[in-house]
């Protein structure tokens, strides 16, 4: 038996590929669930390495497939840092995201579409935000002192 808040993102899954044009499939779920069990922006390579050891006969070019309808459905975003591959984020918030240059952490700091913190031209209307600061994490601020 499934516990009720995995079924409760199983229908939101659902739904939200189902107004996107996409089918429901197991593959599909096993990502999205890889995505949300640890937030951490993992790469397609990276997901696919999860998703493997609960789903054996994945492939990585299914992989890509359910990270793409995934994206279309606005129900994970890309993320691009430097030249690094596409990570993927769960986060459908606004926020952006702090990148540690020395261990390559990503953490999620939560943004406001009326955020006085990023300056806009008058009568700019946001949609949404990407953002990536760059920097050190506190660990690694310490090991730098």
């Amino acid at each position: 038996m499934k516990a009720s808040g995995h079924s409760e993102v199983e229908n939101h899954l659902t739904e939200r590929l189902g107004t996107g044009g996409f089918r429901f499939t197991p593959q599909r779920q096993q990502v999205y669930d890889v995505l949300l069990q640890k937030r951490d922006h993992p790469t397609a390579e990276e997901v696919f390495i999860r998703a493997k050891q609960a789903m054996p006969d994945i492939s990585m070019a299914t992989v890509y497939n359910c990270l793409d309808a995934l994206v279309q459905c606005d129900l994970v975003r890309q993320v691009q840092l430097e030249r690094g591959a596409t990570r993927f984020c769960p986060n459908m918030e606004e926020h952006c995201h702090y990148y540690c240059d020395e261990c390559g952490t990503v953490f999620d700091v939560a943004l406001t579409g009326n955020s006085a913190v990023v300056p806009r031209p008058k009568g700019f209307k946001i949609d949404h935000y990407e953002i990536a600061v760059h920097g050190l994490c506190a660990d690694c601020a310490k090991k730098k002192k």
